[in-house]
């Protein structure tokens, strides 16, 4: 199984700064040669995108050949990555540069599996290869390697084996971060404590509404995350709007583009953790998420889809997702939610509700939180598929009243801080029916 230890690194001097800095922007100006040579090629029709120079005796006394070796294959990656996409048809554009040298480039290296050591402890340490020239010029032995300070505790102390660490400069913390990809062994991992089903829908006023078979539902809000998403967005709208003709971006709105996904990731990694964790505790096995496909088809605006691809990113938040379930022993699934959000979960009717923000009501007297409803509707309509199609269990929605037995408690409310997600202090109810000749159907 492969995971990622995530930690912040931090030079031991002033002069062991310089020396990061001055590798990690080698490396930036060395994958900007490869990609320009490539891109140059691949308008060329009689050119080999795959035939490039050799870079390692200009980069391999800064960088050391290993590094090298390491940036070139990470661009052919980028390139594979590209073609295979624009096969599908869903290619948005070429790999691109770390920057440039009048704007600044992005700090960023990739350094061999063999190449680094990390040490946990009281006093943890990473440890890295330069290139000669750089070792001279810093005084470093021949045979000795970069020391750097690690701050933060890993998830994965004890793995098999270490892959490709990535080290780079985070502009929106003003920190140096790692990535270290590790294989830890299935055995160390966690298993379900019970059987028991959780339903996800996925929003952006609400980033998730969970109902769970136990009863517990939960909803982690969105609405600040969002908004402060639009925020960066019209910002660097406006940026672009005051560039030269012929200038499509600046280091200003790079960096922009980079702190609005960081903040994001950020927000959605600590999601993942927080949400799983809390199913584990609840005993569930498997998580049922909704495909956000069938909400384009139904809802399609021009805010839905800024909410659902550019802000969600789905995709990347299903691996997330899927890669911190596996620890527990969770299985997550992507299910078709068509209509869960329209449908009335007393008479199942679907064309007759109305949708007002965060509040779902229907003729029939229900009224009920709109994304904790659809949640609870999807867990209901899913426990049942592997039984019945969709029209079957539409025309007995009824009946699906008793599929969910347990009742639901008062929904928990999680809100981001910018660190994790804590509950608030405000709660709300999923259920309140107004018209009194149904106040008193139960569930």
């Amino acid at each position: 199984m492969k995971r990622t230890n995530t930690f912040e690194v931090v030079p031991l001097s002033d002069a062991d700064e310089v020396l990061l800095r001055r590798l990690l922007d080698a490396s930036a100006a060395l994958w900007n040669e490869i990609n320009y040579e490539r891109r140059e090629h691949y308008a060329d029709s009689d050119a080999d995108v795959w035939d490039i120079s050799e870079y390692r005796g200009r980069y391999g006394g800064t960088l050391g050949a290993s590094t090298v070796q390491q940036i070139e294959r990470k661009n052919r990656e980028a390139w594979r990555s590209f073609f295979a996409l624009q096969k599908k048809g869903e290619a948005n554009g070429k790999p691109g540069y770390w920057g440039n040298a009048e704007d600044g480039r992005e700090l960023r290296t990739y350094i061999r599996n063999t190449s680094y050591s990390v040490e946990w402890g009281e006093y943890s340490r990473l440890e890295i290869l330069v290139g000669q020239d750089l070792k001279e010029e810093y005084g470093l032995g021949y045979r000795e390697r970069l020391w750097l300070e690690v701050r933060g505790e890993p998830n994965w102390k004890e793995y098999d084996k270490q892959g490709r660490l990535e080290l780079f400069w985070d502009e929106t913390a003003q920190t140096f971060r790692a990535f270290q990809p590790v294989t830890v062994d299935n055995s160390r991992l966690a298993h379900p404590l019970a059987d028991e089903t959780a339903a996800l829908d996925i929003g952006a006023n609400n980033l998730v509404a969970c109902t769970t078979t136990t009863g517990t539902q939960l909803l982690y809000e969105g609405c600040d995350l969002f908004e402060r998403f639009r925020e960066t967005t019209r910002e660097i709208a406006r940026l672009q709007s005051l560039l030269d003709d012929g200038r499509y971006s600046s280091h200003r709105i790079r960096s922009l583009y980079r702190r609005r996904t960081r903040r994001r990731d950020h927000a959605q990694d600590a999601l993942a953790r927080d949400l799983i964790e809390r199913l584990h505790d609840e005993g569930v096995s498997t998580v049922y998420v909704g495909a956000l496909t069938d909400v384009l088809d139904t809802h399609w605006s021009v805010e839905a889809n800024a909410k659902t691809h550019n802000f969600w990113a789905f995709r990347q938040f299903i691996d997330r997702l899927a890669c911190t379930a596996e620890e527990y022993g969770i299985l997550v699934e992507v299910r078709s939610e068509a209509w869960t959000s329209q449908e009335c979960p007393n008479c199942g009717s679907t064309d007759r509700t109305t949708r007002h923000r965060d509040t779902l009501t229907c003729p029939c007297g229900f009224e009920g939180h709109a994304d904790l409803t659809a949640s609870e509707t999807f867990l209901r309509r899913h426990q049942n598929s592997e039984r019945s199609d969709w029209r079957t269990r539409h025309a007995v929605s009824r009946q699906r009243q008793t599929d969910v037995a347990r009742p639901m408690a008062r929904p928990v409310r999680l809100k981001w801080n910018d660190h994790d997600w804590s509950e608030s202090p405000r709660s709300c109810s999923n259920e309140e029916r107004t018209n009194p000749q149904v106040a008193s159907v139960g569930r």
